[in-house]
């Protein structure tokens, strides 16, 4: 911007930064840089994705979900879940789906599937065959706190009936050399299967949502 600004200047005066004039126009860039830098914040902070404390508790508070004692990573999520449960009509597909914009992972993440359908009788109840432990673990949300999101998805007369936190790695099912996307990963560590496990702090504590 310096350099736009003295070349405005006529050619009777010096066009150098160096000079008194320069150094006059270095002032103004630096403070014209810094609004510029303050406005590009401000309209990033409109997104729920890159707002930070008190702009990401504006954003919330606009959609009646406070943040309690969440961080800001997880109240992001809070409030992603808060819109994406307002188009969920309650279907296996919709509950994916608000899941899925809830913690921004690949509807393939997730599994769900209804406890008849698995053959074990529990009536108007569901199973999470598969949970994006990844998501879960980058964020830094709790099982119970994935319990509580699974658990605003679902329909008013149903329950959840477990949630399978597993990962995906398997061992080979004989002495039988097979290749298979849930055993060993290669040497570039793109593929194989997962361990399973959610960290879950000492601070654990519940959301309200």
């Amino acid at each position: 911007m310096l350099k736009d600004l003295l070349s405005m200047l006529v050619d009777a005066i010096t066009k150098n930064g160096d000079s008194n004039i320069g150094k006059l126009f270095t002032i103004v860039d630096e403070q014209l840089t810094d609004i510029d830098n303050t406005l590009n914040t401000m309209e990033e902070w409109i997104q729920i994705d890159k707002a930070q404390g008190k702009a990401l508790d504006d954003i919330g508070e606009d959609l009646n979900q406070y943040r309690g004692k969440a961080t800001d990573e997880i109240y992001r999520v809070m409030i992603r879940g808060k819109m994406a449960r307002s188009v969920s009509d309650g279907t296996i597909n919709s509950m994916i789906d608000a899941l899925s914009k809830t913690l921004n992972c690949k509807p393939t993440d997730i599994q769900i599937a209804s406890s008849i359908e698995l053959g074990e009788g529990e009536p108007n109840s569901i199973v999470v065959k598969k949970a994006p432990l990844e998501a879960l673990n980058k964020i830094g949300l709790s099982a119970n706190q994935f319990v509580q999101f699974v658990e605003q998805v679902v329909p008013g007369d149903a329950s959840v009936a477990r949630v399978n936190l597993e990962g995906t790695f398997s061992f080979a099912s004989g002495s039988t050399v097979e290749s298979s996307e849930f055993g060993f990963a290669d040497i570039d560590g793109t593929t194989g299967g997962t361990f399973g496990g959610v960290f879950t702090s000492s601070d654990d504590y519940i959301l309200p949502i």
